[in-house]
């Protein structure tokens, strides 16, 4: 069966109309990221820039050109903690949340994960 719609937009209205999936998804990147799956974590947070803030305001809000915003958050971007800080501050703020992170040990392992949630 093909595919009849873009995952983007799909992505996009469901964002819009459904403030706790925009939330999760601002937890599972926070989330990635912490845990060293930045590839993922920044194709999520781009999905997430553009279906609320849009990268044109994101560029406003961090004072960083768009075109470059949209190389951080690329499939092999390379953002610095800075910028990186910026992105998601721009985000909390557009979904009025904030982010809290505390880690937790491992079943059977000494390494320990970050977990991050998105307090409304």
């Amino acid at each position: 069966m093909a595919l009849t719609r873009d995952f983007k937009d799909t992505i996009l209205e469901r964002v819009n109309r459904d403030a706790q999936f925009a939330q999760a998804l601002l937890d599972e990147a926070a989330t990635l990221f912490l845990n060293n799956e930045t590839e993922t974590a920044r194709l999520i947070l781009r999905d997430l820039v553009n279906a609320t803030i849009g990268f044109e305001e994101l560029a406003q809000k961090t004072e960083k050109p768009s075109k470059s915003l949209h190389r951080m958050l690329s499939q092999k971007g390379n953002p610095s903690m800075d910028n990186l800080a910026a992105i998601f501050g721009a985000v909390r703020t557009r979904l009025n949340v904030g982010i809290e992170a505390h880690s937790v040990k491992l079943p059977h392992s000494k390494q320990k994960s970050a977990l991050v949630s998105a307090t409304a």
